[in-house]
């Protein structure tokens, strides 16, 4: 059992955004930037992958943060402080590579903002320079700005509806800094909704610019055996749990990707049902 020792609602105006710090000091003790973990809200909960936000080796805490989008996320935003997650496995997958690069462009769009901040200061703490783009629907959705502040020399921030920072998405100022500014950049990792880690590797392809996207896909074992997060990358099967879940952003078929995540898109009023109806729900 995991304690939960805070939690934190993102803001009023988006209530289904929900970060806790949850007591996990083995995994804490042993996680790398890119890792993740798979949990179990209760005893009849399913599995469900989370990447760590952040961690406190010394305190032996971990992150998370998530959106309620389904069954599972919203039983665990049910929970409070005090209360316990049943189960956490991890840290899994492979860790980011992280050596001295030069400039490392760390792209973060809404939920995937909170994943990529410990690549950012793992980047930073190998000498990198660290250049952040962040991207949210509005000013509203925007998280991690004052983190992502500490871990990045720069953060350059774009919203859809032009509430904050750039008018527009976060290609748009990638393709600035690289056609308009010109700075030379070594590397960028992006996390982020599917169809925005596709159109970020898109812009980079053409400058042969290294990129690497961490893929979210649907997950249940993460050891790779069931073969559920399967992605085609090169042409080639991979599996996101155990070869990931970084990949070359230029080799993976993301038509692919989205089509197998489009199958399970949660019915919203049916989960929330179902899920106060079950053990998960504190009242």
């Amino acid at each position: 059992m995991f304690e939960i020792l805070e939690k934190k609602v993102w803001s009023d105006e988006v209530p289904k955004i929900k970060e806790f710090v949850v007591k996990a000091p083995a995994i804490a003790k042993a996680h790398h930037a890119g890792q993740f973990i798979i949990l179990i809200v209760d005893e009849n909960g399913e599995r469900i992958p989370l990447t760590i936000a952040d961690k406190d080796a010394n305190k032996g805490t971990i992150s998370i943060l998530f959106q309620e989008v389904g069954k599972s996320t919203m039983c665990l935003g049910m929970l409070n402080k005090g209360d316990h997650i049943h189960h956490m496995a991890g840290p899994l997958g492979k860790p980011t590579h992280v050596e001295k690069f030069g400039t490392v462009v760390c792209v973060g769009g809404g939920i995937g903002i909170a994943p990529v901040h410990p690549i950012a200061k793992a980047m930073k703490d190998a000498g990198n320079k660290v250049i952040s783009i962040l991207g949210a629907r509005s000013k509203d959705l925007l998280i991690y700005e004052d983190k992502m502040k500490k871990a990045s020399h720069e953060i350059r921030i774009t919203t859809d509806d032009g509430s904050y920072g750039r008018h527009g998405f976060v290609t748009d100022e990638l393709k600035h800094m690289i056609e308009v500014e010109k700075i030379p950049i070594d590397l960028v990792v992006v996390i982020g909704p599917p169809i925005m880690m596709k159109f970020v590797c898109k812009v980079t392809e053409p400058y042969k610019l290294r990129t690497f996207a961490s893929l979210n896909t649907i997950m249940v074992d993460g050891t790779g055996m069931c073969g559920a997060c399967r992605v085609t990358v090169g042409g080639k099967t991979k599996f996101v749990c155990v070869d990931g879940p970084e990949f070359d952003g230029h080799q993976v078929d993301f038509e692919e990707m989205m089509m197998r995540q489009r199958q399970y898109l949660p019915e919203e009023k049916l989960a929330r049902e179902t899920c106060e109806k079950q053990t998960c729900h504190k009242s």
